[in-house]
Order: structure tokens, then sequence, then C-alpha cells
């Protein structure tokens, strides 16, 4: 594994973050004391679509007017 100073760090973190990426993990040091390890995270390759819980719930109907009449009673409205 690669030590990498922080000042140099700073420098080419867009390279090493790419370097990470691909599955080369790094430590970032501070005179020569290791600080951190840099490493790739287990992220999904496809971000999750909408729609993925199509079938597994249900909304009612009157979804938009679900408690009406609570509400209105609650604040004096008469229809």
């Amino acid at each position: 594994m690669t030590t990498i100073n922080i000042h140099e760090a700073k420098t080419q973190l867009s390279k090493l973050v790419d370097q990470a990426v691909k599955g080369d993990s790094f430590v970032i040091a501070k005179a020569g004391k290791p600080l951190v390890k840099v490493t790739a995270l287990d992220a999904p390759a496809t971000p999750q679509r909408l729609g993925f819980m199509e079938g597994e719930i249900s909304v009612p109907d009157d979804f938009n007017t679900m408690g009406d009449a609570e509400l209105a009673a609650l604040f004096g409205i008469e229809d």
C-alpha cells in the first residue's frame, strides 16, 4: 500500500481518488506518521430508481383528502 505525504495528497487529490476507486488504496501521512487510509466504498454500481417498491405498497384513492373532516373540526371550519 502506498503512503502519500499530506501536501502531495492535496495537490494530487483527483488522481489519488481515481486510483482508490480502481482498488488501489493508499495512506495519507503527515511528517511520516500515517493518519488515514483511503479506500473505495462498496457503493452500488447503479443508483436505485423511482418505482422500485411498485406493487409492495398501496395508496388509498382518498389519500389527498384523508382527515379533512377532523382538521375542519379542529379549526372550527364548517362546509
